[in-house]
């Protein structure tokens, strides 16, 4: 039966239609309990191919989050940052570095992510380099976002997809709509988001899907040198998500006070690689590098959607203070210590 579905999609996709919105849980149950890889990859590459539409992404996110685990923050305001993966430019686990000099800044971060389906290091892999549990009780991630100001939410103890799903969408070793999906569906329903996405043309229907899903403040980024985060080089685009609007504009280094032609950063790098980067980083070892602004850049963001200080400036100062003073690193270790 579930393969008889997928089959009917894979036809309406070639074709170019969309998903009704009231047929969408009957795919997502077909793709999450069909045990066929080959078709599973087939009709998550035609619907690539056809292009996600935006009442589709919401339709699926809004579906997710039905059905998760969840996880209740003490806490008003906290904060989610994540790349989307799958993105042309490729260096070091950025958002997962920054989600520490967020923390240690005084602004709770819920992260929330996965292994790597598309790229040489997902959030869980690198986490697990430094040392951090990532396959904890929801109850313990609980625990931790509330005591400790941050936790790590590992996507599979907190969504029922299935590992053949996960199997279809490493062999096709490019983006799917799951890649998408997963930051938009944060277990701690995290007001405020820095979403990084991939490409450029998914950047306003994702920053609409997250007004519809009623984020607070947040912004979803692409760096035009390719990046799925905010870049050193050339322009960001955002789409930023305020006052019941999204409204798109770009930003470069310069906004954050911060002038560098950004040549100092690493490529492709595997998960040990991006740990011991983070762990310098945090450590205060590649303080004024293009390394740390980099990491700097994505921190302010997310301070700044959060409402922490009022500009890009005086956000990437609060960041750079929390690396300064230990406080970030503190964080790391914090969290690894109570992880085990």
């Amino acid at each position: 039966m579930n393969d008889r579905i997928l089959d009917h999609y894979l036809g309406e996709f070639q074709l170019g239609s969309d998903i009704p919105v009231d047929e969408a849980e009957t795919l997502f149950d077909a793709l999450i309990g069909s045990t066929n890889q080959m078709v599973i990859a087939e009709v998550l590459a035609a619907w690539g191919e056809k292009g996600t539409s935006e009442d589709e992404l919401f339709a699926f996110a809004h579906l997710m989050r039905h059905r998760m685990k969840r996880v209740n923050s003490v806490h008003s305001t906290f904060v989610d940052t994540v790349g989307t993966g799958g993105s042309l430019s490729k260096t070091f686990n950025v958002s997962t570095a920054a989600s520490f000099v967020i923390a240690g800044s005084g602004l709770p971060v819920a992260k929330h992510g996965n292994r790597a389906a598309t790229s040489n290091s997902g959030s869980a892999n690198v986490l697990s380099e430094l040392g951090i549990e990532i396959d904890v009780d929801p109850t313990i991630a609980e625990e931790h976002l509330n005591e400790h100001g941050i936790c790590f939410m590992f996507a599979p103890r907190f969504h029922a997809l299935s590992p053949t799903l996960a199997a279809a969408r490493r062999s096709l070793g490019r983006p799917t709509i799951f890649n998408n999906l997963g930051p938009l569906c944060n277990p701690a329903s995290a007001p405020h988001h820095v979403i990084g996405v991939w490409d450029k043309h998914l950047l306003e229907s994702t920053a609409n899907v997250l007004l519809r899903l009623g984020a607070d403040r947040s912004w979803v980024v692409y760096g035009e040198n390719g990046l799925d985060e905010i870049s050193l080089k050339g322009t960001t685009l955002v789409a930023e998500v305020s006052d019941g609007k999204v409204d798109i504009f770009d930003i470069s280094a310069a906004d954050f006070d911060v002038f560098t032609l950004g040549k100092d950063l690493p490529e492709q790098c595997s998960a040990a690689e991006s740990a011991k980067i983070i762990r310098a980083v945090l450590s205060n070892e590649m303080a004024d590098r293009d390394v740390e602004r980099l990491v700097l850049l994505n921190a302010a963001a997310a301070i700044l959607v959060a409402g922490r200080a009022d500009t890009l400036p005086e956000c990437y100062e609060l960041a750079k203070a929390s690396i300064r003073s230990g406080s970030a690193l503190q964080k790391l270790n914090t969290l690894s210590v109570n992880q085990k």
